[in-house]
């Protein structure tokens, strides 16, 4: 029945309930389940009618109703978003070998507790987190760096599957949904047929579709394309203490009516996980969407908790991957890259070739050593596979096919981008051209500088930097903070607007964390995850800059190769240079002090050792740092305190020799709670 147009308010309310009940339903069967009960025409004709009513009545609007999956201007740029809980990468098993290890990594981090897994599929996606509070859907974003993402909620509330508003009792105020948004192959094809037709370039693969959709800050365009969710997390504050189980997230997830893959499987073995991951590795051509793997948990997340995680990962989760896609193609020829630390690495261009899910045309040889023991020659049939399912590699060389003009390929030794010397240090594969000023390394350091996990100055991209280095605006990364709109407008498409949207994306990078800015310098082998540790611990540039080689040493996760490349990088005049110029600009150089002087455990080392109950290593950690104090990976003479726990072995040993503070949990968690204690 159509609600007349003089209806009375309290009608008109209950008429709109009632349609936005019955649309979230048909919603779900349709969407979610593929089962749907009514016409397209008939839903259509429901959400007119509910359109209306809302239109007449503007004040009984609500966020979570159906009508409002699309609407408002385009935003001009994403907020950010920080996650409660880091939302980490999975490390990656690719045998039953290395499944074995994590395993036996799990068991003894357990100390042989009983545990069991949860076997899942390993969706091609964009991760994403969902903030629902009081059962409605509040927030949406994206993985980003793991700490902080990208507000996306208006391009999320455009995937019909996922809900406004939950049907099923909430665990908590405020939950987090972790999933993923995908697409799938057949509509993935339609979509870049369409862009063919309107000569747009064409997207690599669904995932590359996918992340790119989500970045278009104009909802009603996202709403066009044919975005799938699937959800398989859940977090709210205090779960692992309240006994919750991964399975038993995974049906309140399904009961709420957020779109799940259902075919996941409870392992209590080790066979059952492996027996798993053989089936649905035959299974996966059958399915309409792109899987890489299964992905693996153990169920209970209280002992998630105690398991913890490195800098990258989970220590409770990993990817088991399937083997490779292959195909056959002939090599073309090899190029030169020259990367952002000098290194040259050769590509081989391919004849192109369709492969899971993808055109490949080019693949990486790593160096030339890989090229002598594969015995690759340019007009060869080659064998290309895609590591992870991600990146095209060569494995293999059908020599039956090989025709008799083949060419031998032999690495140059000048480089090819600026024409000097290329040095291959004793001991390494790759050679390097250690011309500081070699366009291709200004290039990529400055690429790698403004990328956003480092300064993250958004319309900086490979192009603009480009035509700033040959109009000699710029000659390395600190130079951009001397660029001007003035300066800009003159370079190909940089209008007016986009010359000041960029000045004031450079102008707003200055006050970026300072583990950005360690990242950002390109340091080699230091990530962000390093960065974020030397950052907590020097917190200020000049501090880092000065650490002599054994302090770096003592650092947890802080390696000898690490530590040399930081003192390496330090000792250079050119990268102090650049370092003095970026402070000259007004680049921030320290951590926010806050209240840093009053922090009661500022000047003490701590030492974390054997297993806790109540934190990881790294939430212990981070709570020591939270009070000023420092964390070392090894016991000495500098130490204060050691906080030991099962398990410990050397290190406890160790600190009774030199008559070091030995605490347990307890007294740990006593002086956390006075740690004026302490003193200093």
């Amino acid at each position: 029945m159509i609600a007349p147009e003089g209806a009375h308010n309290d009608d008109v309310l209950s008429r709109i309930e009632e349609l936005r009940r019955d649309l979230r339903h048909h919603e779900y069967l349709y969407y979610v389940l593929n089962q749907p009960e009514i016409s397209d025409e008939e839903f259509d004709r429901r959400m007119r009618e509910l359109e209306r009513l809302e239109a007449l009545h503007p004040e009984l609007v609500t966020p979570d109703s159906p009508t409002q999956r699309v609407g408002g201007q385009p935003s001009e740029e994403f907020a950010s978003v920080r996650h409660p809980v880091q939302m980490l990468s999975l490390s990656n098993v690719y045998n039953e070998e290395e499944f074995n290890e994590f395993d036996r990594r799990v068991r003894e981090g357990l100390n042989d507790a009983v545990y069991r897994y949860v076997c899942e599929l390993k969706f091609d996606g964009i991760a994403i987190d969902l903030l629902y509070e009081s059962g409605r859907f509040v927030r949406g974003a994206t993985r980003g760096d793991g700490q902080v993402g990208d507000d996306v909620t208006a391009n999320l509330k455009t995937i019909r599957s996922l809900p406004l508003k939950l049907s099923t009792a909430m665990p908590a105020p405020s939950v987090h949904v972790r999933g993923e948004v995908y697409m799938e192959r057949m509509d993935f094809q339609r979509l870049n047929d369409e862009r063919e037709k309107e000569g747009d370039p064409l997207f690599a693969n669904p995932r590359n579709a996918t992340g790119g959709t989500l970045k278009i800050r104009d909802p009603r365009i996202v709403a066009r394309r044919p975005l799938k969710l699937t959800c398989y997390g859940l977090w709210f504050e205090g779960i692992a203490r309240s006994g919750w189980t991964h399975s038993q997230a995974l049906r309140w997830i399904e009961e709420a009516h957020l779109p799940t893959f259902k075919e996941w499987r409870i392992a209590n073995n080790k066979e059952e996980v492996i027996r798993f991951w053989r089936e649905w590795e035959l299974k996966r051509p059958d399915l309409p969407f792109d899987i890489d793997g299964i992905v693996i948990k153990v169920d209970d997340i209280a002992q998630q908790e105690r398991l913890g995680a490195t800098a990258k990962s989970p220590r409770w989760a990993t990817a088991y991957k399937f083997k490779a896609q292959s195909a056959k193609t002939r090599l073309l020829g090899i190029t030169l890259q020259v990367g952002r630390t000098g290194a040259v690495t050769p590509v081989a261009e391919l004849e192109p070739v369709k492969l899971a899910g993808s055109t490949v045309k080019r693949a990486t040889l790593h160096n030339e050593d890989e090229i002598a023991r594969l015995d690759l020659r340019i007009g060869d049939v080659v064998l290309v596979e895609k590591g992870g399912d991600v990146i095209p590699k060569i494995t293999g060389v059908d020599v039956s096919q090989r025709p008799g003009e083949s060419e031998v390929f032999v690495m140059p030794d000048r480089c090819p981008v600026c024409g000097e010397s290329l040095f291959r240090p004793e001991g390494e594969v790759v050679r390097r051209c250690e011309n500081r000023g070699c366009p291709a390394q200004v290039q990529k350091s400055i690429e790698h500088f403004v990328s956003r996990a480092a300064m993250d100055v958004e319309g900086l991209g490979e192009k603009v930097i480009e035509q700033l280095i040959s109009a000699n605006l710029i000659g390395d990364y600190a130079d951009i903070y001397s660029l001007t709109a003035d300066k800009l407008i003159p370079l190909e498409r940089m209008a007016e607007k986009s010359a000041d949207n960029l000045i004031k994306a450079i102008d707003e990078s200055r006050n970026r964390p300072l583990e950005r800015l360690i990242f950002a310098l390109g340091i080699r082998h230091v990530g962000i995850g390093a960065a974020r540790i030397l950052a907590r611990h020097y917190r200020s540039m000049d501090a880092l800059q000065s650490a002599p080689l054994e302090e770096l040493l003592e650092i947890h996760e802080i390696g000898p190769a690490m530590a040399q490349s930081i003192r390496d990088f330090f000792a250079s005049p050119a990268n102090i240079r650049i370092l003095q110029k970026l402070k000259s600009a007004g680049v921030r150089m320290e951590e926010e002090k806050g209240e840093e002087a009053e922090l009661p455990w500022v000047g003490k080392t701590f030492v974390l050792t054997g297993s806790l109950e109540n934190f990881t290593r790294e939430q212990a950690g981070d709570r020591i740092r939270a009070l000023g104090g420092e964390v070392t990976s090894s016991v000495s003479a500098r130490t204060d305190f050691v906080i030991a726990g099962p398990g410990a072995g050397s290190k406890l040993t160790k600190a009774r020799e030199l008559g070091k503070i030995v605490l347990d949990e307890a007294a740990f968690l006593r002086l956390l709670e006075n740690p004026q204690e302490i003193g200093r």
